[in-house]
């Protein structure tokens, strides 16, 4: 039996590519994930991959991953510094979870630097671009053989 990563994308990711690129890169979101698709294969993983503006949905996905996955990867874009909601999500989920942001957010706005995901995950990735995703399916591959 196939074990399957979810990889859960946040609002106004679906414009990766050509949503200020001098930020967030030239790769679009379905660029990425096909590089996950590849590695996840590589790894003996599957991935579930979504992305979703509505927050509400957002969280019933992690709460969908918590039952149903080996790990989860979170790319919660905005929701990461305003989503309370998506904080007790994480909080009960039984799954380690890594949360990557394709730029970083320490080096941005103000209101970029807190994060309501972070105390709530395994781990984090971020600053590194779409590379972060396929760093963040190795660290599941090995994390307690997932």
């Amino acid at each position: 039996m196939t074990r399957t990563i979810y990889i859960l994308n946040g609002p106004n990711l679906n414009l990766l590519g050509a949503r200020e690129p001098e930020i967030y890169g030239t790769q679009t979101l379905e660029d990425i994930r096909e590089m996950c698709a590849a590695r996840a294969d590589a790894l003996g993983f599957a991935i579930a991959f979504h992305q979703t503006n509505n927050e509400g949905e957002l969280v019933s996905l992690v709460q969908e991953a918590s039952e149903q996955a080996a790990g989860l990867i979170l790319n919660a874009a905005a929701y990461t510094h305003s989503s309370i909601a998506l904080h007790d999500a994480l909080k009960s989920c039984t799954i380690p979870a890594i949360e990557v942001h394709l730029s970083n957010i320490f080096t941005r706005e103000d209101f970029r630097h807190h994060s309501y995901v972070s105390p709530a995950v395994t781990g984090m990735i971020c600053g590194l671009g779409g590379q972060g995703y396929l760093l963040a399916l190795e660290a599941l591959a090995t994390w307690r053989k997932a």
